[in-house]
């Protein structure tokens, strides 16, 4: 099973509040992978939108994404064109 890190910073001013948070997990959801993210100490279940949030990943946070499974590459791709991107 392919296993992706990567440590992306959020570039939302807003940083990942609700809305941001919800598009993040319907990415997530799309595809066939286990979707981890890390802030810190905390790691939480990309797929869950309490856990995004619960997160508080503000503007500039450095977050490290940890992507599992058949679909790891396509994932990550968009979650990370998803965060770098100043909505």
């Amino acid at each position: 099973m392919l296993k992706i890190e990567k440590a992306i910073k959020v570039a939302c001013k807003q940083g990942l509040h609700a809305r941001p948070a919800a598009i993040f997990v319907q990415i997530a959801n799309k595809y066939d992978a286990v979707v981890t993210v890390r802030k810190g100490a905390e790691e939480i279940n990309g797929k869950s939108i309490m856990g995004i949030l619960m997160l508080g990943a503000d503007y500039n946070t450095e977050l490290l994404l940890i992507v599992e499974g058949a679909d790891a590459e396509p994932a990550l791709k968009e979650l990370e064109a998803f965060l770098v991107k100043e909505n």
